[in-house]
């Protein structure tokens, strides 16, 4: 495998057939289970508005998760090369998924709205460019096709 090239792997596996497949629309389940060797399974669903099961977790949730995530660890990774201490973060994040008349439908923004505590108060001031500057590098952000956007809240300890 050459170094500038990543491959992830795991299965989605279908748990729904509740005796007859997909002969009706409300005939069959939505759940599924996401295996990732080594890892826990993750218990999958569609969003209930869709007539999946609340408990599990949805793609949409799966992919609002991802990009947080990956904001998160790229603005890490930055902050430690620019000196800046973090001492806690936490994220709420929000999505906007828009359903289209012909049932099709898409995400047509995320904002990340990480709470980000430095040690330093004099780092408070430039929290912000931190996070532009993970955005640049994060790698799901720039695999989508929408914008992520941040609404940053800093203060310090």
């Amino acid at each position: 495998m050459k170094l500038d090239e990543h491959r992830y792997e795991l299965t989605v596996r279908w748990t729904g057939n509740l005796g007859k497949g997909t002969s009706t629309y409300r005939g069959y389940s939505r759940d599924h289970d996401i295996l990732i060797p080594g890892l826990p399974v993750l218990a999958g669903s569609a969003d209930s508005t869709f007539h999946g099961d609340k408990n599990r977790f949805n793609p949409e949730q799966l992919l609002l998760s991802a990009l947080a995530q990956c904001h998160m660890l790229s603005f890490l990774h930055i902050a430690v090369q620019r000196g800046v201490v973090v001492t806690s973060y936490e994220d709420n994040a929000t999505g906007l998924m828009r359903l289209n008349r012909d049932g099709s439908g898409q995400f047509a923004s995320v904002t990340l709205n990480p709470q980000v505590t430095v040690a330093d108060p004099a780092h408070v001031s430039g929290a912000e460019e931190l996070h532009k500057a993970a955005n640049a590098v994060c790698f799901i952000a720039r695999s989508v096709n929408f914008p992520v956007l941040h609404a940053p809240v800093t203060t310090a300890t």
